[in-house]
Formats: structure tokens, C-alpha cells, sequence
């Protein structure tokens, strides 16, 4: 075995060992309530698979290139998300191995939706586990989106280069790496603390704040109930959803410089997070004349507390719900799909293509319509005063195509199985945008989907949330080349 294949599986032991950790505090809670064995095999299975890769890895004396980082990112997510359901399928809820590979999997990817049908009924110790690992799901990708991703050149956070340190500038994985990601936890697991004493102050009980904490700041959008955020019926406890929704769905990147610098200003100054800004408000006064007008509700106070709540959470790509909006009338359901395919900014635990591809998307558009005015005339594309080289339009573009080529071919997949044409569409949207909520059969949970139908939307998580060509990347074989 190389020394290169040995350095690349001994970080991906090092992570599935670090990632066996999830399990250990219900394991705890399990006592009480009987499913401590479940997450105890489920554990140390985790554990022993990560320290045989590490052992096999054993030796190894190369330093891992930044071709290698990528390789250790799809294989530490994948078998991460095969072995971290084991616990919900030797324990409650007994999931078959196709539903527990696809419930860790939308924890672990931030998605939300869910196979389980009952959430009340699960002991205190599942229902736990899941929302940890919307937590830790979630910092992975933003350290993945602030260290790694950039330097793919695919057209998002590279752009953030001028204002972060770290392995942001580097060519190769550091030990920087771990700087940026202390600094990264640090103001994680703050907005964590800071949302969990909201829910508690605004009535929620401690519990119930905890774990909705995790998976409000990580978008992720698993609740401790069928009915998600119906079930509190609170203005209060909403409004406190919506605000960590938005900090969760900022560039963690723009934290971290905005938490240095002691300022806000670096927000307002970044052209993702206005154009986010307006995107996210502009579609709130969109939904609330919508359920207005077309009589979704009765009142414009009613409709205005429906669209602020569900346009936060599908834009923020989050998940939870007050409201079945695929029951909605005239355009809402496919519009409330869209924003959430549009998805907020890059670096940032949301999902779907990030405002600044769109942002970027629409200006090169807008230069392409005026070269056809005058043909002669050159116009430069720029982001904030700055013009944006062509590598990163091409990049932008070809990953805005390879995205769209990703999702029509997983949908027809889907609807090759036997499922009908909105349904299809509709929950591969969801699943790359990593969403929860879907229209048609998979509206509130993909119970209704066959098997081969539930594996396509595994892997379109898995896709989506690893920004597509994290993992297409691998299947090149210019790739493999040394």
C-alpha cells in the first residue's frame, strides 16, 4: 500500500473515530430508558471501524495533498453516514438498513426529512441522537465550506479569500486547518448556547430547547414532534426560530471576520448577505400577499406570521414547518421549493446553490445580453467594485450546470421507479437543496417512497450537501493520475 493511500485512510479512521463520540450522550440517556445497548454496539462499531482504517493507515509518512482532502472528505461523510445509523437500526425505531442509512444521512447533511412516522413515542435518547447529529453535521460543513471547498475553484467561497486565514490561501491541508476550525466551533457552538437560553426564555422547556437549539443553528430542521414547530403555537418561540435560522444561514466566514474586527459593518459590505437580505425579504411580502389574496388565511397578520416563519426556514433550506405549505394555493408550493433551491450564502450550514452563485449567475446573464446589444463593447462582471476573473465565471457556471444535469437526472431516476412526475422532481429538489419538506408523496416524510426511490434521495443529499463536485470529482480519471 502506498504512502499516500495510508495517510488517506488514517484521516478518515481519525474522523469516523472522532464522529463515533455522537453516540455516547445517548448512550447515557439510554440507560434510563433501555436503548443504552443499541447506541453501545452502534458506538463502538463506529469506533472499531475508524481505529481498523487508522491501523491500516498506520505508518503513513506522506503529508496528504489537496487532492487527498477531498477523496478523505467523501469517504469520511459516506461511511460516517452508513455507520452512524446502525443505533436506529439495532435500536428504536428498528429501521430497516435503507431507512436508517437515509435518516443518518439527513441528519448528518443537515437535510431534516425523515422515515419515522410517531416522533413522540421514541425515547428521549433517539430523539436525541438525532438532533446531535444535525449538530455536528453542520459544523462539518462549515469548516468543509471555509477550508476545503475554496479551493475547488467552484465558484462560492473562494471569493472570501481577501478577508479569512487560515488554509483558505493554502494549496495543501495544514495543521491552519485546525486554527480556522477552533475558531469555527467557538462561535458555533456560542450562537448554540445563545439560541437554546432563547427557546427556554421565549417558553420552550429546557429539553425541547436543547435539541432544538442543534438543529436550528446547524438549518437542519429534525424536531421532537410530527407537527415541528405547529406543536408550540407560539409568536415568540417563532420569532426566536427565525433569527437563528438567518445566523446559521450567514457565512461563518463573515462571522469569523465581523467577530475580530469587533464590528458589525462586515456584513452590510458583503454583496452575498445584502442580496440575501433582499431575496429573503422581498419573498416574505411575495407569501404574504399570496396567502392573502388567494385566501390561504384570513387575516394579513396571519398570513404575514405564516411567511415570515416558512420562508425563513425553506430559504435558510432549514426544514421545520407551522404549516403544510405544499397545501398552499396558486404558485406559493413550487415558489416556496425555489427559494429553497436558491438556498442563503456560502460558508454557512444552508444548503442549495448559495445566493452568491445566483448573485453572480444573474450578472453574467445581464453581461451576456449586452454583448448581444453591442457586440463590440467589453464589460467587466464585478461583486462588490471588484471584477471577478473569468475562472471563477466558468467556474460558477459550470457548477450552476452540473448541479441542474444532477438533479433533472436523479428526478427521472425517481420517477423511473414509479413514482408521479411532482413528487419526483419535487423531493430530489429537496434532498440536494437539503431541505426536509417536499411536495407530492414526500410532503411531510418519505415514508411513502419505495426503496430505490429512498436510496436516490440518500445519495442526493449526500451530493448536495458536499457542494456536487466534492463528490463528481472522484469519478474522473484525471483524478487518479499521479
Amino acid at each position: 500500500m502506498s504512502q499516500r493511500s495510508r495517510a488517506i485512510l488514517r484521516a478518515v479512521g481519525g474522523v469516523q473515530t472522532a464522529v463515533s463520540a455522537i453516540t455516547l450522550p445517548s448512550l447515557v440517556l439510554g440507560i434510563s430508558d433501555g436503548t443504552w445497548v443499541a447506541f453501545a454496539e452502534g458506538g463502538l462499531l463506529m469506533f472499531a471501524t475508524g481505529v481498523a482504517l487508522m491501523i491500516l493507515g498506520g505508518g503513513a509518512k506522506s503529508e496528504l495533498r489537496l487532492r487527498d482532502g477531498f477523496l478523505v472528505t467523501a469517504l469520511a461523510w459516506m461511511i460516517s453516514s452508513f455507520t452512524a445509523a446502525c443505533p436506529l437500526i439495532l435500536g428504536p425505531p428498528h429501521l430497516s438498513i435503507t431507512d436508517g442509512v437515509f435518516e443518518a444521512v439527513s441528519g448528518l447533511t443537515t437535510t431534516g426529512a425523515t422515515v419515522i412516522i410517531g416522533l413522540e413515542n421514541l425515547p428521549k435518547s433517539v430523539l436525541f441522537y438525532r438532533q446531535i447529529m444535525q449538530f455536528f453535521g453542520g459544523m462539518g460543513i462549515v469548516v468543509l465550506a471555509v477550508a476545503i471547498l475554496p479551493t475547488l475553484r467552484i465558484g462560492a467561497t473562494q471569493l472570501t479569500k481577501g478577508e479569512t486565514t487560515g488554509p483558505v490561501k493554502d494549496t495543501k491541508l495544514t495543521p491552519r486547518i485546525a486554527e480556522t476550525a477552533k475558531a469555527l466551533w467557538i462561535i458555533y457552538v456560542g450562537l448554540m448556547l445563545a439560541c437554546t437560553m432563547s427557546y427556554w426564555l421565549a417558553g420552550m422547556n429546557f429539553s425541547d430547547a436543547v435539541d432544538h437549539a442543534f438543529s436550528t443553528v446547524a438549518t437542519g430542521g429534525f424536531s421532537t414532534s410530527d407537527a415541528s414547530f405547529a406543536r408550540f403555537d407560539s409568536v415568540l418561540i417563532e420569532l426566536v426560530a427565525v433569527l437563528f435560522m438567518v445566523l446559521g444561514s450567514v457565512s461563518f466566514a463573515l462571522h469569523f471576520v465581523a467577530w475580530r474586527r469587533g464590528s458589525l459593518s462586515a456584513y452590510m459590505r458583503d454583496a452575498e448577505f445584502r442580496s440575501f437580505l433582499v431575496i429573503w425579504l422581498g419573498s416574505i411580502v411575495v407569501v404574504t400577499l399570496g396567502l392573502w389574496l388567494y385566501g390561504g388565511y384570513d387575516s394579513p397578520g396571519r398570513s404575514l406570521r405564516q411567511a415570515l416563519f416558512q420562508v425563513t426556514s425553506n430559504i435558510t433550506t432549514t426544514g421545520y414547518t407551522v404549516a403544510d405549505f405544499s397545501a398552499w394555493p396558486a404558485f406559493l408550493p413550487a415558489f416556496m421549493m425555489l427559494i429553497a433551491m436558491i438556498g442563503a450564502c456560502a460558508g454557512s450550514t444552508s444548503g442549495g446553490l448559495k445566493v452568491i452563485r445566483v448573485l453572480i449567475v444573474a450578472k453574467l446573464s445581464a453581461r451576456e445580453v449586452m454583448r448581444v446589444i453591442h457586440p463590440r463593447g467589453v464589460f467587466i462582471v464585478k461583486l462588490d467594485r471588484r471584477a471577478i476573473p473569468d475562472s471563477v465565471l466558468e467556474a460558477v457556471a459550470g457548477f450552476v450546470a452540473v448541479f441542474f444535469f444532477c438533479f433533472v437526472s436523479m428526478s427521472l431516476l425517481v420517477m423511473a421507479s414509479g413514482e408521479d412526475l411532482v413528487t419526483s422532481f419535487a423531493v430530489i429538489a429537496s434532498s440536494m437543496a437539503n431541505l426536509g419538506p417536499s411536495l407530492g408523496n414526500g410532503a411531510a416524510t418519505m415514508v411513502p417512497l419505495n426503496d430505490f426511490a429512498t436510496w436516490v434521495c440518500t445519495f442526493a443529499m449526500i451530493v448536495g450537501r458536499l457542494e456536487v463536485f466534492t463528490v463528481l470529482v472522484l469519478l474522473t480519471p484525471a483524478f487518479w493520475r499521479e
